[in-house]
């Protein structure tokens, strides 16, 4: 997949649905009864990153300031959604060391995990960072995740949604009707090519968690170094 090519295509699509007033406004972001819960294995950008970020949200911020905007303590990379977010999912129902068990196996022996966070996409939910990895290592995880999960009679539900290929970060959500949906669009176009910087991947966490990773929802079941790991 050219990922550079990917991105280019979905925020022309996106910025074409938002500019006729075709955007998805979530519904539950406010909702008491989103019991939507499930576990993914993630990755966070440092947080000379994240002040990027939040420096950039900012001026969405002044035009648009009633949407959803994530706060540093929520901005991840998805590196494999194990169990996609679904009404009534307990953590009770699985026997988390397995899981654990069968991601170090995954995990070992990858190193040099770098994430270059550059430019912005959209989608006709939201606005996400564009990331770009230096080399197959992420993907090589993925793929290993794929495999065994196969072999394995764990619960998952990898890939069911879409085929995850790439390293981006949501940012914000549309959560009401853009105020002024002209100059919001103006932004992203000023800011298509902002750059967020590079960070080392430090840690990878594997979490239960509810659909927009809210820290207060969030719960961490295992954390390792990618240097730590052994199989």
């Amino acid at each position: 997949m050219d990922i550079e090519m990917h991105y280019k295509e979905l925020y022309n699509e996106s910025i074409n649905k938002i500019s006729s007033n075709n955007y998805e406004i979530d519904n539950l972001i406010d909702s008491d009864k989103d019991n939507r819960l499930g576990i993914t294995l993630l990755v966070r950008p440092s947080m000379e990153i994240k002040e990027q970020i939040q420096k950039f949200l900012k001026k969405i911020k002044i035009i648009e300031p009633d949407q959803y905007y994530y706060p540093n303590s929520d901005i991840h990379i998805t590196v494999m959604s194990i169990i996609s977010c679904y009404d009534g999912f307990d953590i009770a129902q699985i026997d988390v060391p397995k899981y654990i068990e069968l991601i170090k196996k995954c995990l070992a022996g990858e190193r040099d995990l770098n994430i270059r966070f550059r430019g912005i996409t959209a989608s006709p939910s939201g606005i996400m960072v564009q990331g770009f990895m230096e080399n197959e290592s992420l993907n090589n995880i993925r793929e290993k995740l794929r495999k065994e999960f196969k072999k394995s009679d764990l619960e998952q539900s990898l890939d069911k949604r879409y085929s995850i290929q790439t390293a981006h970060a949501t940012i914000m959500r549309f959560r009401s009707e853009l105020k002024e949906p002209e100059q919001f669009s103006k932004i992203l176009d000023e800011n298509i090519d902002y750059d967020f910087g590079t960070f080392k991947i430090e840690k990878f966490e594997l979490v239960y968690n509810d659909w927009y990773q809210r820290d207060q929802f969030v719960t961490k079941l295992w954390e390792a170094t990618p240097r730590n790991i052994i199989a």
